[in-house]
């Protein structure tokens, strides 16, 4: 998901996902540029220049294919202020924990649940609201291990709901995948299929349900023109509360 502001010379953007068009075109680390480093790009669909920050902190000015790097380090250097405010405004986004243990609190479905050891049985198991997963043991990182179950709920899960909801809107649906995505909660092909993230599962259903009708949409709009969203609007009217939800927590999953 991308939002996006326009000036007369260009966009500003944030976060960033990366276009299928666009390649790494050259990265300054020197005094001209402090650090964290400033990322250029060359895309050969950007009509305009563009200054994306990534979700790792990393400033990405994207050219346009008759652009030129002065004026690329033009349009940086003029917007500065917004680059400023823009990662001030990362900062303060909510931030999962790295390291899992008893006690942590992490998100699941749409709530910030602590991870508790469960009634005691032959193998050690703990609980996250009301689901039990077995772990191999309750000392060390439970994270690897938890988000393995996670992903396997999800891939159970999110097909059967992209099917029920592609049947319900009159949707040729070709295929589902639901895969470990770290830039984007979701996907098409013109071919017909979706890729949903496993990370869903760990939304609230409102937001799961979005997600999958975003992208089902695009099967019949392959594109975000008004006519796209009115599509969307049809099927999902509450779709601006769940792009505000994802704004706002998406950072709790790495998003």
């Amino acid at each position: 998901m991308r939002f996006r502001w326009k000036s007369a010379a260009g966009e500003l953007s944030w976060p960033f996902v990366m276009n299928s068009g666009e390649q790494e075109f050259f990265q300054l680390g020197t005094a001209t540029t402090p650090s964290p480093e400033i990322v250029y790009v060359r895309s050969v669909q950007a009509r305009r220049y563009r200054l994306t920050l990534r979700r790792d902190g990393v400033a990405v000015a994207t050219i346009p294919l008759r652009g030129n790097e002065r004026e690329a380090q033009r349009f940086v250097e003029q917007h500065r202020d917004w680059l400023e405010r823009a990662r001030a405004r990362q900062a303060k986004r909510p931030r999962a924990a790295e390291i899992w243990t008893i006690g942590t609190h992490v998100l699941w479905r749409g709530e910030m649940q602590q991870i508790r050891v469960a009634v005691a049985g032959a193998k050690p198991q703990v609980s996250v609201a009301a689901d039990v997963f077995r772990v191999a043991s309750l000392e060390g990182d439970l994270r690897p291990t938890l988000e393995a179950h996670f992903a396997r709920r999800a891939k159970i899960e999110l097909p059967a709901r992209a099917w029920e909801l592609a049947a319900e809107t009159g949707v040729d649906l070709k295929a589902v995948s639901v895969r470990n995505q770290r830039a984007r909660w979701g996907s098409c092909s013109a071919g017909g299929g979706v890729s949903l993230n496993w990370r869903l599962v760990q939304t609230p259903d409102t937001v799961r349900d979005y997600i999958i009708y975003h992208e089902l949409m695009h099967l019949k709009e392959m594109n975000h023109s008004d006519r796209f969203w009115a599509r969307v609007e049809e099927v999902c009217p509450w779709w601006k509360d769940a792009e505000r939800w994802l704004k706002r927590n998406g950072s709790l999953l790495g998003l």
